[in-house]
């Protein structure tokens, strides 16, 4: 393998921080390959409208933003490559990945392959994604302002989607299908103090309504005491029970915490010099796309100055 079949970077993901790395290791004409991984466009591709995300005062389709974030890396020379990391090996530069039948070698690497929110796994709960079920109450909390709607979950994700979803609904429902709780005493104390917040204990959601309405009217619920199934009108369904960050290939070669998520140090630097981590997949506490897009720059800088300084 000659040196102009190594790569000067490469980036795992398509979300606001792969995308993001992208345009800014374009710009310095590092021609940047992107992996795109197993969820194309990252959490925003299954979003709807975007309301908070600067420059766009009336608001933007989640895949549109996506999209306009792709063409504008690729004007730059960012390349696109269809497929998800199968290996990878960090400990001698250049780095090799495997991806399908294909090994790259390249000089550094932006991991930016994000976090998948936990679902129920009901059908009916995936063709509603975006038109009121949703793993994000920062994102669509907005859009229920004065009507009642649910939370799934027990931990103190749950609380914390149901405390701040209290701003806009008029009550929100907190369905858990234990009767203890995973939450921290201080989140569940906040949580049932709330006089906006109710509590649906040793329940669980079996079908989400309405798919041909193409708008959650309401959830058919079930007591796991008496088992008795029953319907429950409501105008949103989010989901509160965590995120699991796309980071299981590299647990035995990088750092991360307990639940799996990156550790990184200076904002965007691995333990491996030349492997940088942004987005969700190292963000366990804002999960936002302005935050994503802001560490994808972060690390896109921090990779010209680590090749300026080994000479290359």
């Amino acid at each position: 393998m000659t040196m102009e079949h190594i790569r000067n970077v490469v980036i795992l993901g398509s979300g606001c921080a792969g995308h993001t790395a992208a345009l800014y290791t374009g710009r310095a004409n590092l021609k940047p390959l992107v992996i795109e991984g197993h969820e194309p466009g990252g959490q925003l591709a299954l979003t709807t409208l975007v309301e908070n995300f600067p420059g766009f005062p009336e608001g933007i389709q989640g895949p549109q933003l996506i999209e306009n974030m792709r063409m504008q890396a690729a004007r730059f020379g960012a390349q696109y490559q269809l497929g998800h990391l199968d290996s990878v090996d960090l400990s001698t530069r250049p780095f090799s990945l495997k991806v399908g039948r294909d090994t790259i070698l390249t000089k550094t690497l932006i991991i930016a392959s994000g976090a998948s929110a936990r679902w129920l796994g009901l059908p009916s709960e995936k063709a509603l994604i975006g038109h009121g079920v949703s793993s994000c109450a920062t994102c669509d909390g907005f859009f229920f302002s004065g009507k009642e709607i649910v939370v799934v979950g027990g931990g103190d994700s749950a609380m914390e989607e149901a405390l701040f979803l209290t701003r806009f609904a008029s009550k929100v429902t907190l369905i858990h299908r234990r009767s203890e709780f995973r939450a921290s005493k201080i989140m569940l104390e906040r949580a049932q103090k709330h006089e906006k917040i109710e509590f649906l204990l040793d329940t669980v959601v079996e079908d989400v309504y309405d798919v041909n309405k193409k708008e959650v009217t309401g959830l058919k619920l079930r007591n796991l005491h008496n088992e008795r199934a029953y319907d429950f009108p409501t105008s949103a369904m989010f989901l509160g029970i965590g995120h699991v960050p796309n980071a299981r290939m590299f647990e035995e070669q990088l750092e991360t915490d307990s639940d799996g998520y990156l550790l990184t140090h200076n904002h965007v630097h691995t333990r491996v010099p030349g492997v940088y981590a942004c987005g969700d997949v190292q963000d366990r506490r804002y999960r936002q796309a302005i935050t994503a897009a802001g560490t994808g720059c972060m690390a896109a800088l921090e990779v010209e100055k680590f090749l300026e300084a080994q000479g290359e």
